[in-house]
């Protein structure tokens, strides 16, 4: 039996296979030339070059078994597990020939340089999203201790905000499928929310690309998120029970046709709803999440799965008899109800040794219902009138009862060609539904503007848009150490009358075994979102927005479980939407509010801006005893308006600094830490005069983000202990978020009731208490 040391390494595919590929050498170094190497139980084998190397292609997710064959005799390997859109590495060293029926040892550094993918890539696994402290179990929480990339402006968010970019400029896929908005309590116009729909014990990985990606993913500004959910048991049933911060929740799974594929079913629900009625905000809030897949073999060669995800919530805000006068909502009734769902069937199918090819239909969906009453619209009401009167008399400021629709259809095909490389292409095609009755009946008198009740909003509109695209690209060695990535991408946006082409190159060039350089370019464009689109007559003149990527770095590779990384980038954006009536503000600033009304304007495409920075990065993965990263950005973000000034972008953190990690004390017991710095985020400070005058916070544009905030810090911890109940185990954890209990700023509010500024503060010593039992 050979015994393998072979860990995951990042090669993004979006036709959902990986690669096990390697280098055999004897006792003494020299490589190996016609080693036989086989996929055992299928009929994928290799032989070696004549520098020792193999590469075997387009392996489905799952586990296999390896033979090494040399002078009629060979060796098989433990079981070696494949992931989706992952290089799996080895450096195989054979013993002489007189003594090869013995042993054969097999060694794998983790991160080596992938094919497409040249820069700002990082694979998570499923387990340290679960077991990190201070992240909630949430994957969009965990990415935002990664290299450049920050948090919203609340606690109660989990925006990604990666290298100064807007959260609306992040894409989101499960499984192959295209997924909005991955998070429970979010509209429209937001890419966050309180809490992901997707169920964290059932992530088996996340691949995180935060600039210069290739062209096969669809266009968007700064980062693409992809994760991978892991599929049923195959061998039997199983079940498991999980509590956290994102509920209370139950796995059961299974297998099909003896073993030939497996389902899995996930639900999960909030639960402090079930200890009270009110967190202090008037209300508390209930989600629930629910997730299906099921994978089918129909043959060797054709494989599909169908996964569907729904988030559902509900929240009410606002007054109560109780409400600190000085809380931005004691004058205001909200109550909201959400649901999204996506749902998709994907056939893969392996074209010989060398291709494969995967079709998706998928189909996403998501609906709200908003109502928003001013208690103070007509002055301040007396505080002996009770407050259910007091909302009943209110009028309402705000009500959407909409809903928006996608249906994709896509192929992707990729192939090794030989002296030619690797080869992608592939297409799509989108219909939307867009159904929407969004209402701002008094018009608007939030921050920006001086003048109460500006633009009514009266949107009652039914309409189908579409969008296609296709994209090619080859990825081949130039010489044995340079490796270069180049192909583009088109996307036709019917509705705003617009096509773009993307083009995408990257290099990479191999130093030594452990030291490489790194570049990529790559234009993205983005589409405004429909409800942008249609809440004006001159936003339907907007034209997708433009971000220029430049990455350039060096990667380093000491040993099989460590990794240190040096970035620089460069954004260059251009037609950003922008305010017509407020000069100074362009729409790179907004994207982590719940408030819709406060970000729907008549806009214009003339914004510009640009992010630059430098990052640091070392990571330690996974061993027996530790893990750990930590990183250190610098980083800047000017943005302008339609006046041309340059600004600081709202999500201009100069410094950031994470690190997270943990530590196996005994079989039983392990500690997990977190530690995240920020230098003070950006605003704008409230006019004072006016302010009080109108008696509502009006922001000073002459200031736009002139001002920042004190810095941020926090420091998380958590314990695991792990307890044997009939024979199966059982997680305990618990920790604090916050344990020096600091007052991190969330940002400025006017208080109407006490007509002046007040400042909201984060989440002070939060505790954290879950289970995870398998049974």
């Amino acid at each position: 039996m050979i015994c393998l040391s072979a860990l995951a390494l990042l090669a993004q595919d979006t036709t959902g296979v990986g690669r096990l590929v390697g280098v055999v050498t004897d006792a003494a170094g020299v490589p190996v030339t016609g080693a036989g190497v086989c996929v055992v139980d299928t009929e994928r084998c290799v032989e070696t070059d004549e520098a020792g190397r193999f590469a075997i292609t387009d392996l489905r997710s799952g586990s296999y078994v390896l033979e090494f064959s040399r002078d009629e005799t060979a060796l098989r390997s433990e079981s070696v597990d494949v992931r989706a859109g992952v290089d799996t590495r080895f450096e195989v060293t054979l013993p002489l020939p007189t003594l090869f029926a013995e042993s054969v040892t097999v060694s794998a550094p983790v991160f080596v340089a992938p094919e497409d993918v040249k820069n700002s890539n990082i694979l998570i696994l499923g387990e340290e999203i679960w077991k990190s402290a201070g992240t909630l179990q949430d994957v969009s929480r965990y990415v935002t201790t990664l290299p450049g990339v920050a948090g919203g402006s609340a606690d109660f968010r989990n925006d990604i905000i990666v290298r100064g970019g807007s959260p609306l400029e992040n894409l989101f896929i499960v499984d192959n499928i295209e997924v909005p908005n991955i998070n429970n309590f979010a509209n429209f116009a937001s890419a966050g929310g309180t809490a992901s729909i997707v169920d964290p014990i059932l992530i088996e990985d996340v691949t995180f690309l935060t600039g210069g990606y290739p062209a096969p993913f669809i266009n968007r500004a700064s980062s693409v998120l992809q994760i991978a959910q892991r599929e049923g048991k195959r061998d039997g049933f199983g079940s498991r029970l999980t509590l956290g911060f994102p509920g209370v929740g139950t796995v059961l799974e299974g297998g099909i046709d003896d073993a030939k594929g497996s389902w899995l079913v996930s639900a999960r629900r909030s639960f402090v709803d079930v200890f009270t009625d009110d967190t202090g905000i008037g209300g508390v809030p209930a989600f629930y999440s629910f997730t299906g897949k099921v994978v089918y073999d129909l043959t060797p060669k054709d494989r599909i799965w169908a996964v569907s995800i729904t988030g559902i919530d509900d929240i009410r805000l606002g007054i109560t008899e109780d409400i600190d006068p000085e809380e931005g909502l004691s004058t205001l009734d909200i109550n909201y109800t959400g649901w999204r769902n996506a749902t998709g069937l994907n056939w893969q199918r392996l074209f010989g040794s060398t291709g494969v090819g995967l079709l998706g239909v998928s189909h996403s969906q998501a609906s709200l219902d908003q109502r928003v009453r001013d208690i103070a619209r007509s002055g301040l009401p007396l505080d002996t009138t009770p407050v259910d009167e007091l909302i009943v008399a209110s009028p309402f400021v705000f009500i959407e009862d909409s809903s928006e629709g996608e249906t994709t259809i896509k192929y992707d095909f990729s192939m090794y060609a030989g002296a030619a490389g690797k080869i992608q292409a592939g297409s799509s095609f989108k219909t939307f539904r867009l159904n929407y009755n969004t209402q701002s009946p008094l018009g608007y008198d939030g921050p920006f503007t001086t003048v109460p009740d500006i633009n009514p909003i009266d949107l009652r509109e039914n309409f189908t848009a579409y969008q296609s695209s296709a994209y090619l690209q080859t990825t081949r060695d130039l010489t044995d150490r340079l490796n270069l990535t180049i192909g583009g991408r088109i996307d036709n946006y019917q509705y705003i009358g617009e096509t773009r082409f993307s083009p995408r190159a990257g290099l990479s060039y191999r130093v030594t075994d452990k030291l490489s350089l790194r570049g990529s370019y790559g234009s993205y464009y983005q589409q405004p979102f429909f409800l942008f689109l249609a809440a004006f007559p001159e936003n339907r003149d907007l034209v997708p927005l433009r971000a220029d990527h430049y990455v350039g770095g060096i990667s380093y590779v000491p040993n099989r479980t460590l990794r240190f990384t040096i970035e620089g980038y460069r954004k260059d954006y251009k037609d950003y939407p922008t305010a017509i009536q407020f000069p100074q503000i362009s729409f790179a600033n907004v994207g982590d509010t719940f408030d819709v009304r406060d970000i729907l304007y008549p806009m214009s495409s003339a914004g510009r801006g640009d992010a630059q920075g430098i990052e640091f990065f070392v990571e330690k993965k996974f061993t027996d005893k530790w893990f750990g990263q930590a990183n250190l950005a610098f980083q800047r973000t000017r943005h302008a308006g339609i006046d041309g000034v340059p600004r600081r972008g709202a999500f201009d953190y100069p410094v950031i600094f994470n690190l997270i990690g943990g530590r196996r004390l005994s079989s039983k017991w392990e500690v997990a830490g977190r530690f995240a710095y920020l230098d003070g985020r950006p605003f704008t400070p409230f006019d004072q005069e006016i302010s009080t005058q109108q008696r509502r916070g009006i922001f000073d544009l002459d200031r736009v983000n002139t001002e920042r905030a004190p810095d941020f810090y926090r420091l998380d911890l958590r314990f695991d202990r792990t307890f044997t109940v009939n024979d199966k185990p059982l997680i305990v954890f618990f920790g604090f978020q916050n344990i020096t209990n600091r007052n991190n700023f969330n940002g400025i509010e006017w208080s109407r009731r006490l007509n002046r500024q007040t400042f909201a503060d984060g989440n002070g010593l939060f505790p954290l208490f879950g289970l995870d039992w398998t049974f």
